[in-house]
């Protein structure tokens, strides 16, 4: 059989130069890789058996030494971490059904992927936005590159069209010559935070989506909602709205990550975490040699970031059922980017 692909992430280098110790990531590393190989993950999901199965452990297991001595906790958290995506994705991509490139993708997949993916090429990058993910600050970082913005620091609301180059703008070939040989990153988040992040944003603050998305639901999910202005959408409506909704024809702000950026057609060189937003991004920066006075921007004073402890509230007062029904939808999301499942135990939320 042909060798799975790989998705070359720094600190795989390193990792191979471990030699067997770098391969002794055991069980525990590989079970994500292991049960998404096979349908026993969604299985378990409907026995309602994962509720506190997070992803492996991030500490080198047993076998995996420091090669100096001098790597701190952090870094040896990171590497494992980076190690168990580049598994999973390998695990997964490495399948004869799936894509191997956007072209083997559906019409519509393609699509949505390739207007997902931005260009750069005068720094010779691409990057698939991902929103809720910070992808506001790095279409600003984009546009400061291209020199359509001064600063990353102009106030002003974002125009998420202008002044940004799509790759499902350009010809095919055009499209091919830059998958092959441009630098390609994303950045992801735990799948229930994201969600959590899009609802208080979109129909606690956006008369837009009140009025296209919220009016709806609510007459959709609840008796007598008829007079609603779609202002007042509770958690539970918007996960079942989910949960009824083709994945497909979702709205890019809930709409699984890997239907949006396509990680097994497009072969990406860096997963950044919006848990190491700034590191991460620096990382990025650094690598397509952006000009020293390009960083990225910090979070604004008005942002109410989602906290663990506000989604747990969330979580905690949401029926179970509803949850455990929407995580196949997010499955791939949470394992080939080793974020835990929610625990929504009786015994955790009574805490």
């Amino acid at each position: 059989p042909a060798e799975p692909r790989r998705a070359v992430l720094p600190g795989r280098s390193r990792a191979r130069s471990r030699g067997a110790a770098g391969a002794a990531l055991l069980p525990s590393m590989l079970m994500f890789g292991v049960i998404l190989a096979s349908s026993g993950l969604l299985l378990m999901i409907e026995r309602g058996i994962l509720a506190q199965v997070g992803p492996p452990p991030l500490h080198p297991p047993s076998g995996l030494s420091r090669r100096d001595g001098r790597d701190s906790p952090a870094e040896l958290e990171l590497e494992v971490l980076r190690d168990t995506r580049n598994r999973t994705i390998r695990a997964l991509c490495g399948q004869r059904s799936m894509p191997r490139s956007v072209w083997e993708l559906p019409p519509g997949q393609r699509r949505t992927v390739l207007r997902h993916l931005l260009v750069s090429d005068k720094y010779r990058f691409l990057y698939c936005y991902v929103p809720k993910v910070a992808c506001s600050n790095w279409k600003r970082i984009l546009k400061v590159l291209d020199g359509a913005l001064e600063s990353v620091d102009v106030q002003g609301k974002m125009d998420h069209k202008s002044d940004l180059v799509f790759l499902g703008d350009m010809k095919p070939e055009e499209i091919s010559y830059r998958l092959k040989h441009y630098y390609k990153f994303i950045f992801v988040r735990n799948p229930m935070e994201r969600l959590l992040s899009a609802y208080r944003n979109k129909f606690g603050e956006i008369k837009e989506y009140q009025q296209k998305y919220g009016v709806e639901i609510v007459r959709r999910y609840r008796k007598n909602g008829g007079n609603s202005v779609g202002d007042d959408v509770s958690f539970s409506e918007f996960l079942q709205y989910l949960l009824d909704e083709d994945v497909e024809r979702m709205n890019e702000h809930w709409m699984p990550i890997y239907n949006l950026c396509q990680p097994c057609a497009v072969r990406y060189d860096f997963i950044g975490s919006y848990e190491r937003l700034h590191a991460d991004a620096n990382h990025v920066l650094e690598h397509i040699q952006s000009p020293s006075f390009v960083r990225f921007p910090e979070r604004q004073a008005w942002y109410k970031p989602v906290t663990a402890e506000t989604l747990h509230y969330y979580l905690c007062n949401t029926q179970r059922r509803l949850i455990k029904e929407l995580l196949p939808k997010y499955i791939l999301d949470f394992s080939l980017f080793a974020y835990p499942l929610p625990n929504i135990t009786s015994e955790f939320c009574r805490q």
